[in-house]
């Protein structure tokens, strides 16, 4: 049984289609990437996944749990966190005051400071910045930042949008490091990402998007060697 699937999942912007029919599925323990241009219904996908999008058709289930009939908050409290696309952190708040809002439904103070550590063992520099705030934060920091603060929820599953966005390429690399390190401590990850192949290149699996479409579908170096991939999202030709 999936953890996570999406059964025929509609979702518009007013008169705009901007999911048509997506069906996908995550077991548990995976990292399944959705790769595709800019406005094919990644990001969409996400926002839709955490209740932020509410779909008009289809269903999302969390091990047969209904997804989209729940708040934003409710979905949160199953473990479907979501890293929004450009981090979305709070720039007024400390560092240490951003990670305390990714665990502000929590009540296990002993807990909390166990996945505290958790995150500075990932993020070094997120401790040696825990009175700075959050917009003061390099791009790459405030990365860490926004992972580090969803993992502050206890997540099962982990929705990343495009964590590489606007980050030089050793920070990229790191940051993938991180997120396979994540998935190997035991939560799974659906990762949108712009960067195909450094995330077909972690992926068990991945969807590709085509305007509001899974036009592909396939082990992640099965699709890294499609040459239909290669020729649109990886740069090389046919």
């Amino acid at each position: 049984m999936a953890l996570l699937e999406l059964q025929d999942v509609h979702t518009y912007y007013g008169s705009i289609h901007a999911l048509k029919g997506i069906s996908l599925s995550i077991e548990g323990g995976e990292i399944v990437t959705l790769i595709g241009s800019n406005g094919a219904g990644k990001s969409t996908t996400l926002r839709t996944i955490s209740g932020l999008l509410r779909p008009r058709r289809g269903a999302i289930l969390l091990e047969q749990r209904r997804l989209d009939q729940l708040l934003p908050h409710e979905i949160v409290s199953l473990g479907v966190i979501h890293v929004p696309e450009g981090r979305r952190i709070f720039p007024r708040l400390t560092v240490q005051e951003n990670l305390a809002m990714g665990a502000y439904q929590r009540r296990d103070k002993d807990g909390i400071q166990r996945d505290l550590e958790r995150v500075f063992a990932l993020f070094p520099r997120l401790k040696e910045r825990l009175h700075q705030k959050g917009g003061t934060l390099s791009g790459g920091e405030q990365q860490m930042l926004a992972i580090g603060r969803a993992l502050m929820s206890r997540p099962r599953v982990l929705l990343l949008d495009e964590p590489s966005m606007g980050l030089a390429p050793v920070l990229v690399e790191m940051i993938f490091d991180i997120i396979r390190e994540i998935n190997q401590q035991g939560i799974t990850i659906l990762l949108v990402e712009q960067n195909a192949r450094m995330a077909l290149s972690i992926a068990h699996r991945g969807y590709v998007l085509e305007t509001g479409r899974i036009v592909l579908s396939g082990p992640g170096p099965q699709l890294a060697g499609d040459p239909m991939v290669k020729a649109a999202y990886l740069g090389e030709g046919v």
